[in-house]
């Protein structure tokens, strides 16, 4: 099933555990079990991305397996090694207005309260207490920066976001 565009990977497919075809399972979500929250599973094989659904998942110790539908034995199982688990990123859950998905600010345009275009988010850091936006900057930035790193504190540092302009308005000086 090719015909999935830009799919939103959650995580991967792990080791074979026992002899019935289940898999350990690597999440990337928040909360490990929540990637269990999206139902069907896209999978990559061979550069090809296709539906899989989910038996059955648990706990075992404090790894996450699952079976698959349709896998049953070892084998089976050891042909989806280290495929990526993914779903339609029509499938991701609408958040609240305040919160943002990393991918949806990646890109953006980064311009400060006074107008000046700082550059555009190349990447997302997670720091712990917040995260912080590594902006990429322009190649002649008037301040002679080649990245600057945002800490994304709404109201404080991040004014207004704007996906549908692609744009960050920040209030932060160009020359930090």
């Amino acid at each position: 099933m090719s015909s999935h565009q830009d799919p939103i990977v959650l995580g991967k497919l792990g080791s074979c555990h026992g002899i019935k075809g289940w898999l350990k399972i690597t999440s990337y979500t928040d909360s490990a079990e929540d990637i269990f929250d999206y139902s069907p599973w896209l999978i990559k094989e061979q550069g090809e991305w296709r539906e899989v659904k989910v038996d059955q998942w648990r706990f075992q110790g404090k790894a996450l397996i699952a079976a698959l539908e349709g896998i049953t034995t070892r084998d089976q199982a050891q042909m989806l090694t280290n495929c990526e688990i993914a779903i339609p990123a029509e499938s991701m859950k609408e958040l609240p207005e305040d919160e943002f998905y990393w991918r949806d600010l990646i890109g953006c345009k980064v311009v400060n309260t006074k107008g000046y275009d700082m550059g555009k988010v190349e990447q997302i850091v997670e720091t712990g207490s917040n995260d912080v936006l590594l902006v990429k900057a322009n190649a002649k930035d008037g301040f002679g920066k080649t990245e600057r790193m945002i800490p994304f504190v709404t109201e404080q540092f991040i004014i207004e976001v704007n996906l549908s302009d692609k744009q960050i308005l920040v209030d932060w000086d160009p020359d930090f």
